[in-house]
Formats: C-alpha cells, structure tokens, sequence
C-alpha cells in the first residue's frame, strides 16, 4: 500500500504591478535611483538648471530696449520654459528605461507601476523644484522682471508648470518606440499649446474654434495664472483656479501613465 503524499504548499504569488498597491518605500526607492542616475549625466543637470535661465536672459536683452514687452511675456515664458524642458527630458529618460530593458526588470520585482510612475514624478519633482527656483530668481531679481504680485506665487506657478511637462513626458514616453519619436511628439503635445495659450495674443480674440480648444489645454492656465500674478497685488479667485486646473492635469496625466505604462517597447 502506498502512503499518500501531503499536497505541496501553495506558493505564494506576486500580484501584477498593475494591481500593486502604491508604496511609500518603493516609490522613494525609485525616486532615488532616478536621482542618482542623473547626478552622473552633468549634460542632463545642465539641460534642466541652465537652459530655461539662459532662454529667459536671451529674452530679456531681445528686449533691451523695450523693457515693458519682457515684463508682459516674461512672466508666461517663466513657466513655458521649464514645462518644455522637464517633457523632453522625462520623456527620453523614461523611454531609455523601456528599450535598455531596466523597465521589465523593475515591473518583475515587487514595483507597481504607480510606484514607478510616482518615483519619477518625485525624483524629477525634486530637480523641478531647484530648476524653478533659479529661474524666477534670475528674472525677478537679476533680470528685473516687474510683476505686481509676490515672486512666490510665480514660483508656485512655475513648479506646477514643470510637474505638467514631467507628467507629460512620462505619458507620452508609453507611445514611443524610440527617443527620436520621443522628441517628435513635441510638436504635437506641446507646440499647439504654445500657439494657443495666450502668449502671442489674447486668446478672446482668437477664433471661436481656437478659443474653445485653448480652454481646455492646461498650459493656458499656466499662462493665465502668471499673468494673474503679474497684475494683482494679492492672490485672486482666478489664480487659484488656474493653479488647481494645472496642478489636477498634471495628477490625471500621471494616472493615464501609470495606466499606459507597458514592459516593452514592442
């Protein structure tokens, strides 16, 4: 008579990093990673910290002898520039993830993709943070850009344009198969945005169609939001909403790249 064989413990198995819960330690984890990824790409550093103050020092002596137009477009490129500079950047360097293979190997470890989306956010948040910084202090305080409102709200306005451009990238980073079709979904993402927020003219004097479409671009939010500052001693009704629009766009676009975020590139 054969003795019957106790059944094998059940393994215990790993839920799909879709299904995951977000973590505070693997978020973190990830975040410094990033972080420490990019302390060693100096060019990467320089592209985010220098290029929107070299862009807004250009503008300022463009303007040199007509100082009023730097002050009426200063404020709006103060936060264009940075939204512009975090979507390249967060867009490639997530799309190396995928194609280098790092990405499929973080996602078979106990790291959801919200924790992964969330870590890039945080890291690149951190540099969003330093990068704002240094441009509202260089065009208010070394450029002499007049703004009517305290430098602050303009900080806040320029941050939460940088984490718009670093959600951005991050989506778009899902639909690309290379770094250069990372880079050519600049002129679909951002450039219509460029040309309808308001920067080149106001956008009640736009066509209705234009109009309609410009209100629901977040970056003309961006763009109103500075000039509430420029204008206003104290924070408005207006400013505030415009902030919220551009802060809730920047968390719906995380959430549909957590949701898009794929293993692999093919």
């Amino acid at each position: 008579m054969t003795t019957p064989t106790a059944p094998a413990p059940a393994r215990a198995t790993t839920p799909p990093a879709s299904t995951r819960p977000l973590s505070l330690s693997r978020t973190t984890a990830t975040a410094t990673r990033v972080l420490r990824q990019l302390s060693h790409d100096p060019r990467t550093i320089a592209l985010l910290m220098l290029i929107p103050c070299v862009m807004l020092f250009l503008l300022r002596y463009v303007f040199d002898g007509s100082p009023r137009t730097f002050d009426n477009i200063g404020a709006s490129l103060l936060g264009i520039f940075p939204l512009i500079t975090m979507f390249l950047v967060t867009s490639i360097a997530t799309l190396r993830e995928r194609t280098s293979g790092t990405l499929e190997r973080l996602l078979a470890m106990p790291l959801g993709k919200g924790d992964l989306i969330a870590g890039y956010a945080l890291a690149f948040g951190a540099l969003a943070i330093v990068q704002s910084a240094l441009a509202t202090g260089l065009a208010v305080w070394l450029l002499g850009l007049d703004v009517t409102g305290s430098p602050w709200l303009l900080l806040l306005v320029a941050l939460l344009d940088a984490l718009l451009g670093t959600a951005l990238g991050l989506f778009v980073s899902a639909f690309a198969a290379s770094e250069f079709q990372a880079v050519q979904f600049m002129p679909a993402v951002i450039f219509p945005q460029l040309l309808l927020c308001g920067l080149f003219t106001p956008r009640d004097n736009m066509h209705p169609a234009l109009e309609a479409v410009s209100d629901v671009l977040p970056m003309s939010y961006a763009v109103d939001g500075m000039n509430e500052v420029l204008r206003h001693t104290d924070m408005t009704a207006t400013f505030i909403r415009d902030a919220l629009i551009v802060a809730g766009c920047a968390l719906l676009v995380l959430a549909l790249g957590a949701a898009t975020l794929k293993r692999r590139t093919a």
